[in-house]
């Protein structure tokens, strides 16, 4: 049985599928599986998933009987895993070699951890890289957690158990990520990050983060998902657009040098 299971939703993705899988093939840390879900896709994913299960026996490939999108395949790969820790890999984000080991690593330093997540560097649609890094704390609880979503999906390492016990919401309008590490953190006193961009996001125009007065309403619902009193979820908003702002004012003012 493999320390890690690795979890990658496979939509319509031919075009980055191989080099994030290629990242995880890169780790140094070696004790995984891959599971890629193909949810359905039109064009030749799936074609592209027998290829790459042939580099290596650790890659596991399987099918959604019908399209159900990234919550639900990511709650499909959980069940489906052998893994006492679960990771989870978007279909175009890239992996440093060394994220699972430093993950590991941090675990050995703090025992008690059931959620670990790292900061990241982000690139473009066409692999640039964009001068922007997303600073991780050492420790996060749910009302600091409030105010910026700083647990990126592709930086996870959790517990198999709590996303059993905490699956994604399948539901439309929402960060169904964001709704998770809220829930879990009701459980776990803290999730822990290691302070490096070990996850390489790539950033899209098109994607639910990149529509920013999109990804707020869906950042509401998502308080109102989670439980949050009003009250709270309108003091947690007003951090929600600074923390926006500042980084938007960052990245403009990086372009301008």
């Amino acid at each position: 049985m493999p320390k890690i299971s690795i979890i990658t939703p496979a939509y319509n993705c031919e075009k980055y599928l191989e080099q994030s899988v290629d990242s995880v093939l890169s780790q140094t840390w070696q004790d995984w599986e891959l599971l890629i879900i193909d949810d359905c896709s039109k064009d030749n994913t799936y074609a592209l998933m027998q290829k790459l299960a042939k580099k290596d026996e650790r890659i596991r490939i399987l099918q959604n009987p019908q399209n159900s999108g990234a919550a639900a395949t990511r709650n499909n790969g959980v069940r489906q895993a052998s893994g006492e820790w679960i990771a989870f890999i978007d279909s175009d984000d890239l992996w440093e070699p060394d994220k699972l080991e430093k993950q590991m690593a941090l675990l050995l330093k703090i025992p008690e951890a059931a959620l670990v997540f790292t900061g990241s560097a982000f690139i473009d649609a066409q692999g640039n890289r964009i001068a922007h890094i997303l600073h991780v704390p050492e420790k996060i609880n749910r009302k600091k957690l409030l105010g910026q979503n700083v647990i990126s999906c592709s930086s996870v390492l959790i517990r198999k158990e709590l996303m059993k016990e905490f699956p994604m919401p399948e539901e439309d309008g929402i960060h169904e990520d964001f709704a998770t590490w809220l829930a879990i953190l009701n459980k776990i006193p803290y999730a822990y990050g290691v302070d490096e961009p070990l996850l390489i996001y790539r950033r899209s125009a098109a994607s639910k983060s990149g529509q920013k007065s999109k990804s707020a309403q869906m950042n509401w619902r998502t308080y109102i998902r989670a439980g949050i009193p009003l009250g709270t979820r309108v003091i947690a908003m007003m951090k929600y657009t600074v923390n926006g702002l500042e980084k938007y004012f960052m990245l403009w003012a990086k372009r301008k040098k």
